[in-house]
C-alpha cells in the first residue's frame, strides 16, 4: 500500500494543476482543450477524493491517539477511543477502493462498441437465440440509458438472425459489455419441437470498441468498394438500386457488407466505420496470426461445448461458466438485467488483477 500512496501524493498534485487549468481563461477559450482536461479531472476526482478521506482519517486517528495519550478526562478519552474504533473500520475499506481505482485502466473502457451477434450450432434454433441477445443487450442498453443502432443484419425466415451487427454508444459502454465476447449456450424446447425435447443451441457475440477517427487512417488505394442491389427486406425502393456496399482492406483481407441503410452513401459511411475498427483490431494484433488467434478465442467456433455462459430455459437459470456464477433469474436476465453478472465479472477481473499486483510487489 506504501508504494500506491506514493504515487497518489503525485496524483492529488496532478488533480490540483488540472483545476487551476479548468479555471485558466486561455484553457476555457479553447473548447477542444478544455474537454480534454475536464475529462482527466473527471477521471481523476473519485481517487483524489478517497485518498484525501483516507488521509483524514488517518489524521484523526493520531490526533485521537495523542488525546488519549494526553488528556487526564475520563469521558474525553473514552470519545477519542470510541472515535478511532469507529474509524479504524473504515480504512481497510477505503484502501481496498484505491487499491481498485489505482489499476491500470483498459484504454477502449470509455469507448462505445460494435457488438456482433451469430446463430452458430443449432440452426434455426441457433438463429432465434441471436435474436434473443440481440433483445437481451438492447434492453439492458436502455437501461443504462445508452443509445443503440442497427448497422447490419442477415435474418433468417423464423424471425432471427443468421448475424446481426448493432452500434452501442453511451457511457464507458466497453468497460461493461468488453465481458460478453464469447460463445452463449441456450438449453430450451424449440416452438418447432413437437415432442418437448430440450435442445442445445449456441450463437456466438464479438464486442470491438468503435475506435475514432484519428487512431487509424485507412489509404482508399487499399480498399476495393463493390457495390450491388440489396436483398431481403426493404421494400421496392431497396431492390431496385444498386444499394449495398461491400468494402475489402485489400492488405489484410478483410471484408464488411452493408445493405441495411437507404442509400448507397450511408451504407459506406457505416462500412467505412465498421471496417475501420476491425483493421485497426487487426494491425493492433501485429499479424494475420495474432488477429486470428484473438478472434478465435473471443468468439469460438460456436461449438456447443465452448461457451462462456449457459442459458437454461426450463430452470430459468443463467450459469457464467468463467466465474463459476449462477443465478435463478433467466427470464429478468432476457429482460436485460444483466448488472448483476457483469458486476460480478467485473470483481472477478479486479480481483485478479489486484493478485497480480500483490505478487509483483512481493
Amino acid at each position: 500500500m506504501d508504494k500506491v500512496m506514493a504515487q497518489l501524493e503525485g496524483l492529488v498534485a496532478h488533480y490540483e494543476e488540472l483545476q487551476e487549468m479548468m479555471a485558466d481563461p486561455e484553457v476555457i477559450n479553447d473548447t477542444k482543450r478544455y474537454m480534454e482536461i475536464s475529462k482527466e479531472e473527471a477521471d481523476l476526482r473519485e481517487v483524489v477524493q478517497k485518498y484525501k478521506k483516507y488521509k483524514k482519517d488517518k489524521q484523526e486517528i493520531a490526533d485521537n491517539k495523542e488525546i488519549i495519550a494526553s488528556e487526564t478526562d475520563a469521558d474525553l478519552i473514552e470519545m477519542a477511543k470510541e472515535e478511532n474504533a469507529e474509524i479504524e473500520k473504515e480504512i481497510p475499506e477505503l484502501e481496498d477502493q484505491i487499491k481498485i481505482l489505482m489499476l491500470p485502466k483498459d484504454p477502449n473502457d470509455d469507448k462505445d462498441i460494435i457488438m456482433e451477434i451469430r446463430g452458430a450450432a443449432g440452426g434455426d434454433e441457433a438463429s432465434l437465440f441471436a435474436g434473443d441477445l440481440l433483445r437481451m443487450y438492447e434492453k439492458y442498453a436502455e437501461r443504462q440509458n445508452w443509445k443503440v443502432s442497427m448497422i447490419d443484419s442477415e435474418p433468417t425466415e423464423v424471425g432471427g438472425y443468421k448475424r446481426v451487427a448493432i452500434m452501442i454508444t453511451g457511457d464507458k459502454v466497453y468497460s461493461k459489455l468488453k465481458y460478453e465476447n464469447g460463445a452463449h449456450r441456450v438449453q430450451r424446447i424449440p416452438v418447432t419441437e413437437s415432442q418437448g425435447r430440450v435442445h442445445t443451441s449456441t450463437a456466438t457475440v464479438a464486442v470491438m470498441p468503435e475506435y475514432e477517427q484519428v487512431d487509424i487512417d485507412i489509404d482508399p488505394k487499399d480498399i476495393r468498394v463493390d457495390v450491388y442491389r440489396s436483398s431481403g427486406a426493404g421494400g421496392q425502393h431497396i431492390n431496385k438500386t444498386s444499394s449495398a456496399v461491400r468494402m475489402t482492406h485489400l492488405p489484410t483481407g478483410i471484408v464488411v457488407a452493408m445493405q441495411d441503410q437507404r442509400s448507397q452513401q450511408q451504407n459506406r459511411e457505416k462500412a467505412m466505420q465498421i471496417l475501420k475498427s476491425r483493421v485497426y483490431d487487426y494491425y493492433e494484433s501485429q499479424n494475420q496470426a495474432q488477429y486470428d488467434a484473438k478472434r478465435k478465442s473471443a468468439v469460438g467456433t460456436g461449438d456447443r461445448s465452448e461457451r462462456i455462459r449457459t442459458y437454461n430455459y426450463p430452470q430459468n437459470r443463467v450459469t457464467d461458466h468463467r466465474i463459476g456464477l449462477t443465478i435463478n433469474k433467466l427470464d429478468r436476465v432476457m429482460n436485460g438485467e444483466l448488472d448483476e453478472i457483469i458486476d460480478a465479472l467485473i470483481l472477478y477481473n479486479q480481483t485478479k488483477q489486484l493478485e497480480e499486483l500483490a505478487d509483483q510487489n512481493a
